[in-house]
């Protein structure tokens, strides 16, 4: 167990990396400003001091990392939540998107996913006994084909397929497409959609069309907004998350949407 700094010692470390800080600022400067302000050996004695207190205490280094790393990620949530409170339309009721569970439920569970992610195929147990233990639920699928060009052309077919099946076949759709083992694209994406009873002619035609292009660039520009760089990432409430989320934890970020308003109580 790590015992907490006295207060004493604790002034030391913050003086001493406040002036390490300092030095290393002012040593860092262009070379020109550098030594006008510090005579070579001034500089060799502040380096020596620096690199003296450094190995003294390495659990510094750490403490700033942790800390550098703790306000990095409250920004990246900060912006995400900003992104959501702004693009919130888009993101929860475009006509863009696939919406499977109770279209009118009372809680929305967003997630950006690609049909050849190993982690979305994952996922898609999850989803499903959501739908299937919550009547209330209402499920986003926004198709996000970041694995290449295979990914790209079955996002294409799976928008396409959506345009014209209701609700139910298209999530049997989906369903037996994200299931697919192995890599998937365009001739599994077909196949999956002639098994439903797609009308295979309009279906073709959709897929090469201006609104298929227009819905896939709408969600990729959302994602670049909140920063997905993965898949699936989630969106529940004001929280955007990225990689696989455990059922237990997204059915616990729904269970709080309903107490709180909120992913997190």
């Amino acid at each position: 167990m790590r015992l907490p700094l006295t207060l004493a010692a604790a002034s030391r470390h913050a003086y001493a990396l406040a002036a390490a800080v300092g030095c290393v600022a002012m040593i860092a400067a262009t070379p020109s400003q550098a030594t006008d302000a510090f005579s070579p050996q001034q500089k060799t004695g502040i380096e020596k001091i620096i690199h003296d207190y450094l190995v003294a205490n390495p659990e510094v280094i750490r403490e700033a990392i942790d800390e550098l790393e703790k306000r990095q990620k409250a920004q990246e949530l900060a912006s995400r939540e900003k992104v959501v409170n702004e693009q919130g339309e888009k993101i929860i009721h475009s006509a863009n998107q696939a919406v499977v569970g109770n279209p009118d439920g009372d809680v929305t569970l967003v997630e950006f996913f690609d049909y050849n992610c190993g982690y979305c195929k994952q996922s898609l147990a999850s989803i499903a006994k959501l739908i299937e233990g919550d009547p209330k639920l209402r499920v986003v699928l926004k198709d996000f084909p970041i694995l290449g060009t295979d990914s790209v052309e079955t996002a294409q077919i799976a928008t396409a397929a959506r345009m014209q099946l209701n609700p139910a076949k298209f999530w049997e759709f989906h369903k037996k497409l994200l299931s697919t083992r192995g890599h998937i694209g365009k001739t599994q994406a077909l196949a999956a959609a002639r098994e439903v009873g797609a009308d295979m002619d309009r279906l073709e035609k959709d897929a090469a069309g201006a609104e298929t292009q227009a819905a896939l660039k709408e969600v990729a520009t959302l994602a670049d907004q909140l920063k997905f760089d993965g898949t699936p990432s989630w969106v529940i409430g004001k929280e955007a998350i990225v990689g696989g989320v455990p059922l237990a934890q997204l059915k616990a970020k729904i269970d709080n949407m309903r107490k709180c308003g909120k992913a997190a109580c």
